[in-house]
């Protein structure tokens, strides 16, 4: 079948244009089993597409073909914002809302997308992509590797929740969500900064963070709670967003969000969620994997990492650009060659690295070390070991080339990313 592939023109404001615009989202609810779109839904999203210069593609079905009209088969969104890999802020193509009807599946529909999609940043210069994943089989045949991941907590809030002494010069104090945006994406700005792996917010975070609109509700959210930790001189050093659940001896606290700039300001705010009345367990999604709060606890059994899955899908497209804006935990050089299907990142490439930084260039030279871009995109932020996916088969080399290059590349410190899209 010679399906329209086409990219939505939210300059056309006429009857067939507009009605293009809005199937396409309810494509898109469709593809997640997620309801239908009312008006204020299609409107937060309007927003978000025109602030964050969204584009969004599909794909239809012919005219005169049974079920053709403005409800695309495919869809696939991008846009473009900030990812730090250590050193930079590195320009990111953000794919998101990839979908495919169920009666259009194996057709290489998502394929053709994907693909111009990608030739598109690579046309303007961008680095690397990313995306968070739904299936974690789905991405890697277009180069795209696990890179970060998300670590559930359930902490028990009663009589055995305490925390070791720990120095807190600073204060919290309870926000209003409604009116609290400035000081919180003040917060995540400077911890996008600092932190490698984060990868800045779109615009609907603050529809989120705000509780302007529940996108799963379909209106206010008026649950939302929140509060920040001062430092000693009265500056926000950090934040927590979070909402009551349930009733009696099952009444929780959900946290949507935490962040927090110093360890101090961190631990303060684990302690007012764990201190909040009639509560028996606070739960946190996306704690960070280094968090200390285990061994603040003063029983470490009060906390339980009751989940852990992967979150940040990268794929590097520049591979000279994204490995030098990454950090290197040891002075060396190596030659690796990446495999890549769809030859962005192909090709050998010379490694030198010095006092935490590294010079790469393409090179003719034999590799010491071999991967594929799947795996070339797990390990660039840090959040897998090359020695582990050597161990799984995922580099090849001699083993000593493999070891000089792990003490390369592994870092230290895991990546964290709090932002999905």
């Amino acid at each position: 079948m010679d399906y329209e592939f086409a990219t939505l023109d939210f300059s056309d404001d006429s009857d067939s244009g507009r009605a293009r615009r809005s199937a396409w989202l309810a494509a898109v609810l469709r593809g997640f089993h997620d309801g239908r779109p009312d008006p204020e839904h299609e409107e937060r999203w309007l927003t978000h597409v025109a602030a964050d210069d969204v584009v969004c593609r599909g794909a239809w079905l012919p005219d005169g073909v049974f079920g053709a009209g403005p409800l695309p088969v495919a869809t696939f969104a991008s846009f473009d914002k900030t990812l730090n890999a250590g050193h930079e802020l590195l320009p990111l193509r953000m794919v998101t809302d990839v979908t495919a009807s169920p009666a259009h599946r194996r057709r290489g529909l998502v394929r053709r997308l994907m693909e111009d999609d990608l030739a598109d940043a690579v046309a303007k210069g961008i680095p690397v992509a990313a995306l968070t994943a739904s299936e974690a089989t789905i991405y890697g045949r277009w180069g795209f590797g696990a890179a970060t991941f998300a670590q559930k907590v359930d902490v028990d809030t009663g009589p055995r929740f305490g925390l070791r002494d720990f120095r807190d010069t600073g204060r919290v104090e309870l926000i209003e969500p409604p009116h609290s945006w400035p000081i919180v994406k003040d917060v995540f700005d400077r911890f996008h900064g600092l932190t490698r792996g984060s990868v800045d917010w779109p615009q609907f975070y603050e529809v989120l963070h705000t509780g302007a609109f529940d996108f799963n509700e379909g209106g206010p959210d008026k649950k939302l709670r929140g509060a920040v930790h001062l430092d000693a001189d009265g500056a926000v050093d950090g934040f927590a967003l979070y909402k009551a659940d349930g009733k009696g001896d099952d009444r929780k606290i959900d946290v949507t969000e935490m962040v927090a700039l110093t360890t101090p300001a961190g631990l303060a705010l684990w302690e007012f969620l764990g201190g909040i009345d009639m509560v028996k367990k606070v739960s946190f999604g996306l704690a960070h994997p280094d968090d200390p709060l285990q061994w603040a606890l003063t029983d470490i059994n009060a906390v339980s990492y009751t989940a852990v899955s992967e979150f940040l899908w990268v794929r590097i497209l520049d591979v000279e650009t994204a490995l030098a804006a990454r950090p290197w935990s040891a002075d060396g050089q190596v030659v690796i060659a990446v495999d890549d299907a769809q030859e962005y990142a192909a090709g050998h490439f010379r490694v030198v690295s010095e006092q935490g930084r590294a010079s790469v260039t393409r090179t003719e030279d034999p590799a010491d070390v071999t991967l594929d871009a799947e795996t070339l995109g797990s390990l660039y932020l840090g959040g897998a070991s090359s020695s582990a996916l050597a161990r799984a088969g995922r580099l090849q080399g001699r083993e000593s080339a493999l070891a000089g290059f792990a003490e390369m590349a592994d870092l230290a410190v895991p990546p964290y990313n709090i932002t999905g899209f």
